[in-house]
């Protein structure tokens, strides 16, 4: 199969998820997806899903990478009268990056149904059910203010699951949760396709969802 690639608008770079150590510190860069742009058709059609990946993404690793430029100028200059608006735009762009690097993996085209074994067994000890679990997080994203997202994270003090309701892509988050399913409620992901029905999108994900992906972080942030 051939995979959805990096844009050529953007420089070469390490296909990474967020930053590799070789020396110094690499720029962020743009993954490639794990699939072509029409494969999660029709649930997300090819269009949208370039201008998602090949435009949005690919504002937030510009915003991370200028922003960190910015920020070592400021350091160089001392200079910090910005600061606080710089480390805002960091967060925000960074927050982006990352999410959608896990959305992209937490989908599939041969994704749906539900989990098995040990996080399917998480899922009912933390929420009762897989179908209480499904509503709350669709709920959660579905009833974002604005933009944000609907977020299954690991909750490490409490080892325990939890759902978040994010704003932006770094607002009303827990400092100790890691993602590992998030559900992308921004009208970009969405609005060509599905207009204001946001409900109706978010139906849709389920059928896409690689729990794969999802039991992979799962086990590692238990580990963690």
């Amino acid at each position: 199969m051939a995979h959805a690639t990096r844009p050529s608008f953007l420089p070469a770079g390490r296909n990474c998820k967020s930053f590799a150590i070789v020396g110094i510190m690499s720029n962020y860069s743009l993954p490639d997806l794990p699939y072509d742009y029409a494969a999660l058709e029709p649930a997300i059609t090819g269009e949208i899903l370039e201008l998602h990946h090949a435009k949005h993404h690919a504002a937030y690793v510009k915003g991370a990478n200028d922003t960190l430029d910015r920020l070592a100028e400021a350091r160089d200059k001392e200079q910090f009268g910005g600061l606080v608006g710089l480390e805002k735009t960091f967060a925000f762009n960074l927050s982006g990056h990352v999410l959608h690097s896990i959305f992209w993996e937490n989908l599939s085209p041969d994704g749906g149904d539900r989990p098995d074994g040990e996080l399917s067994a998480a899922i009912d000890e933390h929420f009762g059910s897989f179908e209480a679990f499904q509503k709350q997080l669709s709920s959660a994203t579905s009833l974002v203010q604005g933009s944000g997202w609907g977020v299954l994270a690991w909750e490490p003090l409490g080892k325990r699951l939890v759902v978040e309701q994010v704003y932006d892509h770094h607002g009303n988050v827990g400092m100790n949760t890691t993602p590992l399913l998030v559900f992308d409620a921004w009208e970009h992901a969405y609005y060509l396709q599905y207009r204001n029905v946001r409900p109706d999108y978010v139906q849709k994900l389920w059928s896409l969802v690689n729990w794969t992906d999802v039991k992979s972080r799962f086990d590692k942030a238990r580990a963690a």
